[in-house]
């Protein structure tokens, strides 16, 4: 099986063929445009038919042409690129042809190739809309949807193809004085005859058809939307933002006369979903979308009521006023109104559509103190939990959040808001680079997806939840902390009181019961007393062997009387083999830290000679960042990853976090084991 080789970007030479075509066809176009321009027009092609220039057309296509070039540069995307290139070559053909049969207006002779001309830009230019369509339909991974909608789609771009080419068959309807033609142009180089009677007909149908075939792009790109997750998402987000500036032109043109501007609408109506997806292809992160697509709303929003609020004005002044007001002091009025209403109007649209689409957020600090006051009323555990939860919820406008913390005893604690959705993400809650639970989001919605600044505002929310869940758990070790400290107390209590009632009493009791003994038979048989008093003097040496064994588990003497090192040297003198003992200048130890290095030490020792089969050990001692390092290294054979953990490691871990350091074994590569514990020599205040 052999794996399939990544796809490559078309060639410079390739990906420019269609802007350079464009690019002459404009400079073709103003040529032309340059013998039309100042011209009295000698033929018409029909009332109603109105030529231009070209020049708007022509940069479109010019415009098409630049961003298939930059698409078909990015891997993986030739498809689009070969889509707009072709619709590029389509927008600035047609350009030059509008130009041409302009310029045959004002020529009395006949230009060659006019009727190809005229066929191409009143007949087959009716394919103009397939090439819009087709981009929605493609985008982003460049093919149609599996399916039903990738059916829908196949028919769709099949019935407005069919469309299409029964307008080029069908007859010219625009011809109403043939005596005022160019010469040589014929109208209908295409028309079957026998469809005359069908023309309007098949106009008609070509019509329902096109606005039937533009329900099937806004359902697949929905789609495509639903099913995106991640960059697909904003690329899809780039698209929707291009479409919906688009909308509003067209729409704003329809209920305003622009007048001069309508030829740079139009231009930028065709080409700013193709921008759109350009941007979304080659960079979709160069600006948020998720700012950029509030901020439209915005404005959109915004420029409606300001011009609502300045007819309202200028027509209640009018009624009041009658035609008193001149044209200028309108235009004041009107400017005055706009400068009063926009700052403030624009600060409160702009919060409550980025609270509508992105929740608290766009006020961090709120968000960050409310939850700081909210937490101090609240309890410890679940309800902090909650508090934590529903602040992340209100900030984000996220429906589902979820807070989860580890307890010390294996538990896991649990705070939820809202419905799980049926996909999630997980980020961790850390405190001190030591994770101490998750934080549980939906993975899908506008909401969801995070800035940099939303990441910052998160990552504050995030340490209040670890500070909280930190809280948590350490009233909970503290609880547990001193149950295990009372309880060893009392264990600790428990086995002196038995050593001294069991052994240590008795013993005592029976040298007095001696003594006392040696004392009656003394004076009738000395030899007997002598005897019972040399019993007597064994018997307290057992009894200080017992003593010092008491007082050794307490604190080993050898402490107070060699030292940390000392004592472990002693220690290992009688081991096999014999660890070396090295150690810096190490200073006053507190004894806490004494007994816990020796007791870790001497177990770690003791663990090399009965397990490690090692040849040579050592034991190091130093300070390290104000603790206590003991490590002990062995070149044994290891331990086995999968044996678990006994009582002497159990208690070496024990004894450094009884301290508030830490303990680890570690296993080289090279072999052998590793045993090493920090001791803190001071609490931090």
């Amino acid at each position: 099986m052999t794996d399939t080789a990544p796809p490559r970007a078309v060639s410079w030479p390739v990906a420019l063929v269609a802007p350079i075509a464009a690019a002459v066809c404009v400079a073709l176009v103003v040529v032309l445009d340059a013998r039309t321009r100042g011209e009295t027009p000698i033929y018409s092609y029909g009332e109603g038919v109105a030529l231009g220039n070209g020049l708007g057309t022509g940069f479109v296509g010019l415009v098409l042409g630049v961003l298939s070039a930059a698409v078909l540069r990015r891997p993986g995307h030739r498809v689009i690129g070969w889509a707009l290139a072709g619709s590029a070559l389509f927008w600035a053909a047609d350009g030059l042809s509008e130009a041409y049969v302009r310029l045959s207006t004002v020529t009395e002779d006949a230009l060659p190739g006019l009727t190809f001309a005229v066929w191409f830009l009143f007949r087959f230019t009716a394919l103009l809309t397939a090439t819009i369509v087709v981009l929605p339909l493609l985008f982003p991974e460049g093919r149609f949807l599996p399916g039903r909608w990738g059916a829908a789609s196949w028919a769709c771009m099949g019935a407005m193809v069919a469309s299409s080419l029964c307008f080029v068959v069908a007859p010219y309807r625009e011809l109403t004085t043939p005596g005022r033609l160019p010469p040589g142009v014929d109208l209908d180089p295409t028309t079957i005859t026998a469809a005359a009677p069908y023309a309007d007909l098949l106009t008609g149908a070509f019509q329902l058809v096109t606005l039937a075939g533009l329900v099937v792009p806004v359902g697949v790109v929905v789609r495509r939307f639903r099913r995106s997750s991640g960059t697909s998402r904003d690329q899809m987000r780039w698209l929707l933002w291009g479409a919906l500036v688009t909308v509003a032109l067209v729409l704003a043109t329809l209920l305003v006369d622009v007048g001069p501007l309508t030829d740079v609408v139009f231009f930028v109506a065709v080409t700013l979903v193709p921008i759109s997806m350009t941007v979304a292809v080659l960079n979709p992160s160069v600006v948020p979308i998720e700012d950029l697509l509030g901020r439209t709303l915005v404005l959109a929003v915004l420029a409606v009521v300001l011009v609502g609020v300045d007819l309202a004005v200028v027509t209640g002044l009018t009624a009041l006023l009658g035609d008193s007001l001149a044209q200028r002091q309108v235009v004041v009025l009107v400017l005055l109104v706009t400068i009063l209403l926009y700052g403030p109007l624009r600060l409160r649209l702009s919060r409550w559509v980025r609270r509508m689409f992105l929740g608290g957020r766009a006020d961090p600090y709120d968000v960050v103190a409310g939850l700081a006051s909210t937490l101090e009323s609240a309890e410890e555990g679940t309800e902090q939990l909650a508090v934590v939860a529903r602040a992340v919820s209100a900030a984000f406008g996220v429906p589902y959040v979820s807070v989860e913390v580890d307890r010390s005893s294996g538990e896991r604690l649990v705070a939820t808001h809202g419905e799980r959705p049926a996909e999630t993400r997980t980020l961790p809650i850390a405190y001190r680079d030591a994770e101490v639970g998750r934080l549980v989001l939906p993975a899908r919605g506008l909401r969801s997806r995070l800035s940099r600044r939303d990441e910052e505002l998160l990552g504050d929310l995030v340490r209040q939840a670890a500070t909280a869940a930190r809280t948590s758990r350490l009233a909970e070790e503290l609880q547990d902390s001193r149950e295990r400290l009372v309880t060893a107390r009392e264990e600790e209590r428990r086995r002196i009181r038995r050593d001294l009632h069991d052994g240590l009493g008795p013993a005592l009791s029976g040298v007095v019961f001696q003594l006392e003994s040696a004392r009656l038979v003394v004076d009738r048989d000395p030899a007997a007393a002598k005897q019972q008093v040399l019993a007597t003097s064994q018997h307290l040496q057992e009894v200080v062997a017992d003593v010092r064994r008491l007082v050794h588990d307490l604190r080993p003497p050898a402490l107070d009387d060699l030292g940390l090192v000392g004592a472990l040297r002693q220690l290992a003198a009688r081991s096999d083999p014999a660890p070396s003992v090295e150690a810096d200048e190490l200073g006053p130890l507190p004894a806490a830290v004494e007994v816990a290095a020796y007791r870790i030490a001497s177990e770690a020792m003791t663990n090399v000679a009965r397990h490690a089969g090692a040849t040579c050990c050592a034991v190091r001692l130093q300070v390290v960042d104000g603790s206590l390092l003991v490590e002990v290294v062995d070149d044994g054979r290891g331990i086995d990853p999968d044996v678990l953990a006994g009582v002497g490691l159990v208690s070496m871990r024990e004894r450094a976090a009884e301290l508030g350091g830490r303990h680890e074994v570690a296993c080289p590569p090279h072999g052998g084991t590793v045993v090493r514990a920090w001791l803190p020599l001071r609490r931090n205040a």
